[in-house]
């Protein structure tokens, strides 16, 4: 959430630089930059100046990177505790400069950022507040320092911005139709949460983001969920998986949200096992294909008992107390119970594999690796068969789909033929041919659907006699 940071070192004596260039810019005459913010449902503009980049502080709490910040927990403590000391301040500047998805990788759009710059120098000045903090313009005030200039064109905040204020402004920015670079896909989530928290309206949000207000709740129950396996991934050394870990994950996260809103006032329990396995399915990295063959088919077919893993469920409480009311509940199904289970193992081993902790050793990545692998091969076998499922059902629907569609061009052929004949532009002959093709093409179905049937259904047996053909042979 949102946090109130102290000012940086040296404010007070930065503070009086930027009042000292601001004032020299507006007595200067001529032409003055400015860039405009929006703020408080008002739009004000600022003046804009050359600071050095040497004294300009990245914001620890920009949208562009909050996700990727979980990337190193160790370096984000520190981070939270000291954001203005040099380690935190490069910590800031490595994650600028990563891929959203995986910070272990560079960003190619940080580099296309930077080349840009490079040709082009700056054309949009940054903002900045009176303590030098970046509030927007971090990635370039980045890839400027690594092509070693001096000085960034800033815009100025007043000096009564609060930290909420800032965010707002970051925000509004953002936002804009002319934005060049999005939040990544998790961030954008953390953004609308922290308006929500703010007393802000879904409609208000939802508008600010320009979506759709159902979107937006799509998009609080992704996060949500996101944050509840987080803490259900925490293993006893207190290692978790992190917010970065589910970039990338956005279209298998949506599609999940809406199958399980639609089976959820159906099937509660069948909507749950369906989320758990998807999710089991998403976090050991299987395509958004695969992942749609997880459906109310593959409940039906059983499949899902292929993923209950050996030793992962529980014996399950018939009921359970809500203490201090003297209620009890029925307790989750037991179908619900093992699924959970078996994600519970996946998301800790998943943890584990990506922790960096020494503590944790060789043997116990080894181990925890171990059961990915098993998770891996049975949902490759399930998913491999509810595949094939899925196409043999087709195939078996596809005939009688097709007749149903045959039926409908027919039922709009009586009335076309109909007008044809009112209006007497009927071209008698043309019809005739194509009464003559469609007694061909029902003569090879009947020889088809009658083959090898001793006593054929209403239907067929009809067929074989509009068309005059002998039964089976």
């Amino acid at each position: 959430m949102m946090r109130e940071f102290p000012a940086p070192p040296r404010a007070a004596e930065f503070s009086e630089l930027i009042s000292k260039k601001v004032e020299e810019v507006k007595t200067a005459g001529g032409t003055r930059e400015t860039v405009t913010v929006d703020w408080n449902g008002q739009q004000a503009h600022v003046e804009v100046i050359d600071l050095p980049l040497s004294s300009l502080f990245y914001n620890p709490s920009t949208h562009r990177i909050r996700a990727q910040r979980s990337h190193d927990p160790e370096r984000d403590a520190a981070l939270e505790k000291d954001p203005w000391s040099a380690e935190s301040q490069d910590y800031l500047q490595f994650l600028l400069k990563a891929s959203p998805a995986d910070p272990n990788l560079r960003d190619k759009e940080f580099d296309t950022l930077k080349d840009s710059l490079d040709q082009f120098g700056q054309n949009d000045p940054g903002l900045v507040t009176r303590h030098g903090v970046l509030v927007n313009g971090n990635t370039r005030a980045a890839a400027l320092r690594e092509l070693g200039a001096q000085s960034m064109r800033v815009g100025v905040l007043s000096a009564s911005f609060t930290w909420a204020d800032i965010n707002a402004v970051e925000l509004s920015l953002q936002l804009r139709k002319d934005h060049r670079r999005d939040y990544s896909y998790i961030n954008r989530l953390i953004a609308m949460e922290e308006q929500a928290a703010l007393g802000r309206t879904p409609e208000q949000i939802a508008k600010d983001f320009r979506i759709q207000v159902r979107t937006y709740h799509q998009e609080r129950w992704i996060l949500s969920t996101i944050r509840e396996l987080i803490e259900r991934s925490r293993t006893g050394g207190g290692n978790g998986l992190r917010l970065v870990d589910w970039e990338g994950a956005q279209e298998r996260l949506k599609e999940l949200q809406r199958l399980y809103v639609k089976l959820e006032t159906v099937d509660r329990d069948q909507a749950e096992v369906l989320k758990e396995l998807r999710l089991a399915a998403i976090l050991l990295n299987f395509s958004k294909t695969d992942v749609r063959h997880i459906n109310e088919d593959f409940l039906k077919d059983e499949l899902e008992q292929r993923l209950i893993m050996g030793g992962a469920s529980a014996a399950q409480p018939q009921s359970v107390s809500i203490p201090g009311l003297g209620l009890e509940v029925p307790a989750a199904s037991s179908a619900v119970a093992e699924a959970r289970a078996m994600n519970d193992e996946i998301l800790r081993a998943a943890a584990v594999v990506s922790s960096e902790t020494p503590a944790i050793g060789d043997e116990g990545k080894a181990a925890a690796q171990d059961v990915l692998d098993r998770a891996k091969t049975a949902f490759d076998g399930a998913i491999e068969a509810a595949g094939r499922n899925t196409r043999l059902r087709k195939r078996k629907q596809l005939a009688p789909a097709r007749l149903a569609e045959a039926c409908a061009s027919i039922d709009q052929c009586v009335s076309d033929l109909v007008q044809a004949r009112t209006s007497r532009s009927l071209d008698e002959e043309a019809f005739d041919d194509a009464v003559v093709k469609l007694r061909g093409s029902l003569l090879k179905l009947a020889q088809q659907a009658g083959r090898g049937l001793s006593q054929p259904g209403d239907g067929v047996a009809w067929l074989l006699e509009a068309v005059s053909v002998e039964g089976p042979r």
